[in-house]
């Protein structure tokens, strides 16, 4: 595929992927839906692919969610008009529904609010700058908030979710509060976020590949299990090893050396 609205750059093992709409606050259009659907695929399928970078062309917003006028063109639709037929749209977005093992690292920076939590809901690792803002807006102008506070109940408290969710655009939940919350795992000079998102990805990218989507796949299927079935299912991952029978990691050499080196097959 040609990318219009993203950009897309692999080296070392590590895919970063810019959102690419400043002009629009980096909101998604139909293409942009198209264009992850077939990354997340694509990633999925790449081997050589360890780990991903998810950042926003530089300017006021990460992400502000749809873009609400190219939604009402009838080529640019997000939703199908068949309300039957109908799915939603942000599924496209998100490497776990689209069944991307890659472990996610979000690089956050100014308003990040509506339909980026599609985006946030489904990262392994965010961080975001000093100026960066989470809100959703949807109920400020009569819309139901649904999709995306349901997301994020499963990595903000409930009340948290609820507040941002209600207050819609009369509140902004900052970086630091983000922080305290749980949302963001580490908050950084605006200056040095690409620069950190990176460092984190080269350390998961040496890692051996099949234990981190292993592990990735493992804990986020538990989200939809109950505890004892999680972990039986995670302990037949752990029995799996690799795709190709061969553990990556000689576990007696370490518990005997007290080493942590792995051996590439």
């Amino acid at each position: 595929m040609e990318y219009q609205t993203i950009i897309v750059e692999k080296a070392n093992h590590i895919v970063t992927v810019t959102i690419n709409r400043p002009e629009s606050f980096n909101t998604f259009t139909k293409r942009m839906l198209e264009e992850f659907s077939y990354l997340w695929r694509h990633i999925a399928e790449d081997d050589d692919a360890h780990v991903v970078v998810l950042r926003a062309a530089p300017g006021r917003a990460f992400s502000t969610g749809a873009d609400v006028k190219a939604s009402k063109e009838a080529d640019g639709g997000l939703f199908h008009p068949n309300i039957w037929t109908a799915e939603d749209p942000g599924d496209r977005l998100a490497p776990k529904v689209n069944r991307c093992w890659k472990p996610l690292i979000t690089a956050v920076h100014g308003l990040a609010a509506g339909g980026a939590f599609y985006w946030l809901n489904e990262s392994d690792i965010i961080i975001c700058s000093e100026d960066a803002a989470f809100f959703d807006p949807h109920v400020t102008y009569g819309l139901t908030a649904a999709l995306e506070p349901i997301g994020a109940t499963y990595r903000m408290p409930l009340g948290d979710v609820l507040r941002m969710t209600l207050l819609g655009n009369d509140e902004r939940i900052s970086a630091r509060t983000a922080l305290r919350i749980g949302l963001v795992s580490e908050v950084v000079p605006n200056d040095q976020l690409w620069e950190r998102a990176q460092e984190l990805a080269e350390k998961i990218a040496a890692k051996p590949p099949a234990a981190i989507q292993g592990s990735v796949r493992a804990i986020w299927e538990s989200l939809d299990q109950p505890r004892s079935i999680a972990l039986q299912t995670g302990l037949k991952y752990c029995f799996l090893g690799n795709p190709i029978g061969s553990a990556q990691v000689d576990r007696w050499s370490i518990m005997g050396k007290g080493t942590t080196a792995y051996t590439m097959r």
